[in-house]
């Protein structure tokens, strides 16, 4: 047998033997196939594996012997590939103009919020002042991106932050907070109310009574606006928040009201509006009350009333610049000579450390 003949047998052998383990394949692929349900999951490795073999097959081998998915979607992953390929956007600068830089857009969204009658053209001058040239046309673009309203609508609403920041110094605070006191007929639930002014946080302790009912309310709204000593008088305070509590009965308004102060109720289940007050009564609880057995009516007078005598002249005031409210004069506050000298209320409950007066 020639070498020619040998090969050719060799050749056939071979071909027959592809062909059959290909037809064998493909016969066991639609029996597989077959047996499946719903569509077949594949990664993106495997479709790149299946589009390099099938560009090389042809769409007519693809019909033959494709079960997974079908030829087009085949060669349409293979077109993909080389898209991605000679794809160079990401190398390309970006088009237009460039990014508003971050702590711009920050700067644009506060001016707009803190200010809610500024419209576009205020912002961009605002803007200028500082440095920064913005048109009017991206002010309105970040805006709305950030959910913040045009001018027209957004100057018609406030909210209860803006309100309480804006009066600060003629608004006013009202609420309760109640202790338990040992008197004759046992333990007794006492209340006692108190105000705060806002802008200075002065406090003043209105009254104490087991029973606040419509009289005893409408008596404190009398003191409290009476001229010359009232304390809402002499803030001067034209507004009052208070919760919806019953207690703040419609004759109790309606003689604030005859004095000029309007009396604003919060929404329901917000104790966050009435922060200032509802953190002061928390510093009595910890630091006096809480730590007090009361005997008496007069044990709970003399107890809030020396915490506000400390309040106002001897604790430190983190919202106010950690400062005193009113320093005594003889203190020296801020001297760093003389002796040390500490004083103390309530049997050394409440401590005050100041410079011996010269």
């Amino acid at each position: 047998m020639s070498w020619k003949t040998m090969l050719a047998y060799v050749t056939g052998s071979v071909d027959e033997e592809v062909l059959l383990r290909n037809e064998y394949l493909a016969q066991e692929n639609r029996i597989l196939r077959a047996q499946l349900k719903g569509r077949v999951k594949l990664s993106d490795p495997d479709r790149i594996t299946l589009a390099e073999i099938g560009k090389r097959l042809g769409r007519k081998a693809l019909q033959e012997v494709a079960n997974i998915v079908r030829p087009d979607a085949i060669l349409a992953w293979h077109r993909m590939l080389v898209a991605i390929k000679f794809d160079g956007s990401k190398k390309r600068p970006y088009p237009g103009r460039p990014r508003v830089p971050r702590e711009i857009e920050k700067l644009i969204v506060r001016m707009a919020r803190d200010n809610r009658t500024w419209g576009y053209d205020r912002i961009v001058g605002a803007l200028a002042n500082l440095g920064h040239e913005v048109s009017d046309q991206t002010v309105g673009n970040l805006l709305k991106r950030s959910g913040l309203e045009p001018v027209p609508d957004r100057k018609k609403s406030t909210t209860w932050k803006e309100f309480i920041r804006s009066h600060l110094d003629v608004l006013a605070a009202v609420d309760f907070f109640t202790a338990e006191v040992w008197t004759m007929f046992g333990l007794t639930t006492y209340y006692v109310l108190f105000f705060m002014h806002l802008g200075g946080r002065r406090v003043h302790v209105a009254g104490v009574t087991p029973h606040p009912d419509e009289s005893w309310m409408k008596q404190v709204a009398r003191n409290l606006t009476m001229e010359g000593w009232g304390f809402l008088v002499g803030i001067p305070c034209r507004f009052l928040i208070h919760d919806r509590d019953s207690k703040f009965t419609e004759g109790f308004r309606r003689i604030l009201e005859s004095s000029g102060i309007r009396s604003v109720m919060l929404p329901p289940r917000s104790p966050n509006l009435n922060a200032f007050a509802e953190r002061w009564a928390l510093s009595v609880k910890q630091e006096c009350r809480g730590r007090l057995v009361l005997f008496g009516e007069s044990s709970l007078r003399h107890g809030p009333q020396e915490f506000v005598g400390h309040y106002h002249r001897e604790r430190n005031r983190q919202g106010k610049r950690n400062a005193l409210l009113e320093p005594d004069a003889g203190d020296r506050i801020g001297s760093r000579h003389g002796r040390i000298e500490c004083r103390q209320r309530l049997g050394g409950l409440l401590r005050f450390y100041h410079r011996e007066a010269a």
